[in-house]
């Protein structure tokens, strides 16, 4: 009996196999990237989903106006400084009680959290509303503790007052109390962009994981 006569492939043919398998590896790769692209990109949250995780975007942004305060490194504050990154905002002061050091110890968690080329885009300001017994030294310390990356601000009371109210930012000193007085303020953290202007806020309750899926959907979308 004979023995079956082989098949023989040309040159011609198999580069068009090679050619076929090939496109079929770029077509793979290219299924799989985009997979892996689509499960790292962050969610963009719709408005009304920020809204039900509290945080809430203003249609337009809004001008803060002029200001001239001081930071704790004892350098001018002002409306440049706003100017480049996203800022996120905590009105607060070293002698509060409760709200102020469980908000410091939340931002830190969240700071911690972000990505290392969004943190770098990102900046964590607490402004002290009681300049009295605030001094620079003492802001700096408080700040730093936290995280050596927050920046703390202070300055004269009718500057903080104008610089807050322009965020929308509520405060008032409770009667009474002596020099251990108490300030009642909103909780709330003011959102700017890196034109320096006021964009939105996060309001409380704050949970880190919201803060950070709401902070990555604004970044994501007004960046």
């Amino acid at each position: 009996m004979d023995a079956p006569e082989r098949t023989q492939i040309g040159p011609q043919h198999k580069r068009r196999i090679r050619l076929t398998v090939s496109l079929l590896l770029v077509f793979v790769i290219v299924i799989v990237g985009g997979f892996v692209y689509t499960m790292m990109k962050p969610r963009i949250l719709s408005p009304a989903a920020m809204r039900a995780n509290n945080a809430f975007v203003f249609d337009r942004a809004r001008d803060i106006g002029q200001f001239t305060l001081i930071d704790d490194n004892q350098q001018p504050f002002t409306a440049a400084q706003l100017q480049g990154k996203w800022s996120l905002l905590f009105f607060g002061y070293t002698y509060c009680p409760d709200i102020c050091p469980t908000t410091m110890v939340l931002l830190n968690q969240f700071y911690a959290k972000l990505k290392p080329e969004l943190a770098a885009d990102t900046q964590i300001i607490m402004v002290s509303i009681d300049p009295a017994r605030d001094d620079v030294t003492k802001l700096h310390d408080y700040v730093r503790y936290f995280n050596p990356q927050f920046r703390g601000v202070t300055g004269e009371f009718m500057a903080l007052q104008q610089f807050a109210t322009s965020l929308n930012i509520p405060f008032a000193k409770i009667p009474g109390g002596g020099d251990n007085y108490q300030i009642e303020h909103s909780g709330s953290i003011a959102i700017v962009n890196p034109q320096g202007h006021y964009v939105g806020f996060f309001k409380t309750p704050h949970e880190v994981d919201k803060l950070l899926q709401n902070y990555q959907s604004i970044h994501a979308q007004f960046n």
